[in-house]
């Protein structure tokens, strides 16, 4: 087996041209099956020690001339393979993108392949430059698998928070399937998982090293693979711990409308979108909770097709299904200005109660690039996906807001639950740290594709990492309700009409150590590694 594995990697090595191009790009693709929702983990095996190999087989630039120093040290045949690598990973795992261009296909449809390719081709520069560093600082060997699996989580690191960041599909994902396995996240974070499933997949480059030894090999393999086991191990002990313990006198309704993007800002159309979320919000409670006195009701992103500020008769007609002494949560669009100010637009969060009145609200303020608005608007003509030509204005940032009968809350606006990190406001004196997370969402955007699976699966890292339940409420799914160490209670499926009743789970008694640390948890690993890799056992 061991000669097989060898001569692959002679193959790999020798790869020249257009193959060797192809070869990184189907990679890229494979290493996506391991992604939700399919979660086919051993696909990272191929895809991370093939792309070592092709860096193995790449060629140093002989030309020492000041003027070739970027192509000698960044821009080469190493950076090539690396790019190339990413254009496929990114393309298989950002597709569903393009379903928000069919939202209106007579004006956006022609863009997709520029979004979806142009998008895929800017981020694949990060992986690029991991390939290209890792030929640069190390050589074939055990090392070089090191230093590519350090080099890949910074870049991811980097990836989360540069040009406003996106740290979607990072590999630490891919294990979302199994409530053990990210139990580690509490420690070091959805990138410290993605550190040691890296090195994992890409030790198994090692055997095609026919310099090394075949214990050396196979130690080496191994190694790593025990490290996943203990982190199964340790999840599983914690989980065999975990109490399920719920916040009292506290009944929660997630309202799911599933209403399709093309109909929901269609004006003809409001009043029968403000219908079905009434209907669903009155639904007397399924069977297991009818004994169970409703509390609460949270309604999606941009659910009310009005704007609810200074709209007393609609106001009025949502109070009448609003819980005595309970409340209302629902997404709104939120418009101020007037008499001589300029118009601003916000994506908001509205706290309404019984008596017809808002009592709090929490605007997003990580925005989504051309989809809310157009940066550069001075220099761009170009109009944004969402409805009307106003961009969005930026919230202030993070907030615990206090909402009558819950515990305070952290509300999140869209893809802002996938900032591992940036999901609690800092804790102050006057400024309680929140009890659990709200995610509002309008994933109608990517249609029947896998990006609404990877949304909450990012979402729900967040969960663990902060030891907080999260509630998360979409207008298309996938709805959940889940708690502080990860674990699902309840959720809805894609695209139907539904309503989740449930208890909200409470917070761990103690803040997880991510909470505590966050990144430099992160950093401590990468250099723990650094020392790692310089032992003379490696060589």
């Amino acid at each position: 087996m061991l000669t097989k594995i060898e001569n692959w990697h002679v193959q790999a090595k020798n790869c020249q041209n257009w193959r060797r191009a192809f070869l990184a790009l189907a990679l890229g693709v494979i290493g996506v099956l391991a992604l939700p929702p399919i979660h086919f983990v051993p696909a990272l095996i191929p895809a991370f020690a093939g792309l070592i190999w092709l860096i193995d087989g790449s060629q140093r630039n002989a030309n020492k001339g000041w003027r070739q120093f970027p192509r000698a040290h960044f821009l080469n045949s190493a950076f090539a393979v690396g790019w190339w690598f990413g254009v496929g990973f990114f393309v298989a795992g950002f597709y569903w993108i393009s379903f928000s261009f069919l939202v209106d296909a007579q004006q956006f449809a022609w863009m997709i392949p520029f979004a979806v390719l142009g998008l895929s081709a800017a981020f694949a520069i990060y992986i690029g430059l991991v390939s290209s560093l890792t030929f640069r600082l190390s050589k074939p060997g055990s090392r070089r698998i090191i230093y590519f699996s350090l080099l890949w989580i910074i870049f991811e690191w980097l990836r989360s928070w540069a040009f406003t960041g996106f740290p979607w599909n990072l590999i630490g994902t891919v294990w979302t399937f199994s409530d053990a396995m990210i139990q580690v996240t509490s420690l070091a974070g959805v990138m410290g998982l993605s550190l040691f499933t890296v090195l994992a997949a890409s030790s198994f480059a090692i055997l095609g090293c026919d310099s090394k030894s075949q214990r050396f090999r196979y130690q080496l393999t191994a190694a790593p693979l025990l490290i996943l086991a203990v982190i199964w191990g340790g999840g599983v002990w914690r989980l065999l711990g975990a109490e399920s313990r719920f916040v009292e006198n506290v009944q929660l309704r997630l309202v799911q409308p599933n209403i399709a993007q093309e109909d929901k800002w269609n004006p003809g159309l409001r009043g029968k979108h403000l219908n079905n979320l009434l209907e669903l919000s009155e639904v007397p409670a399924l069977s297991e909770n009818a004994s169970r006195k409703l509390t609460h009701i949270i309604w999606p992103e941009t659910a009310m097709p009005f704007f609810l500020e200074g709209n007393d008769a609609v106001l009025r007609v949502i109070a009448q299904v609003i819980p005595e002494s309970g409340a209302l949560l629902t997404g709104s669009r939120r418009r101020t200005g007037g008499q001589g100010m300029p118009a601003r637009l916000w994506n908001s969060l509205h706290v309404v109660g019984p008596d017809a009145k808002i009592s709090a609200t929490f605007n997003k303020f990580h925005l989504v690039p051309f989809g809310e608005y157009v940066p550069f608007r001075k220099y761009i003509n170009f109009t944004k996906l969402t409805a009307g030509r106003t961009d969005f204005s930026s919230g202030l940032g993070l907030s615990s807001i206090a909402v009558p009968g819950l515990p305070p809350v952290s509300p999140l606006i869209c893809y802002e639950a996938i900032f591992s990190g940036q999901v609690v406001p800092p804790h102050k004196l006057d400024h309680p740290r929140p009890s659990w997370l709200l995610n509002l969402s309008n994933d109608a955007w990517f249609g029947t594709s896998s990006g609404p699976y990877q949304h909450l699966a990012a979402a729900r890292l967040r969960a663990v990492e902060e030891g907080l339940p999260l509630v998360r409420v979409a207008n298309t799914g996938i709805s959940a309700v889940i708690d502080g160490y990860g674990r699902t209670h309840k959720r809805s499926r894609l695209n139907e009409r539904a309503i989740i009743d449930a208890k909200l789970p409470a917070a761990l008694k103690n803040p997880t150590l991510f909470s505590r640390i966050y990144s430099w948890g992160l950093l401590a690993l990468i250099l723990g590694f650094l020392l790692i890799s310089r032992l003379r056992r490696l060589d």
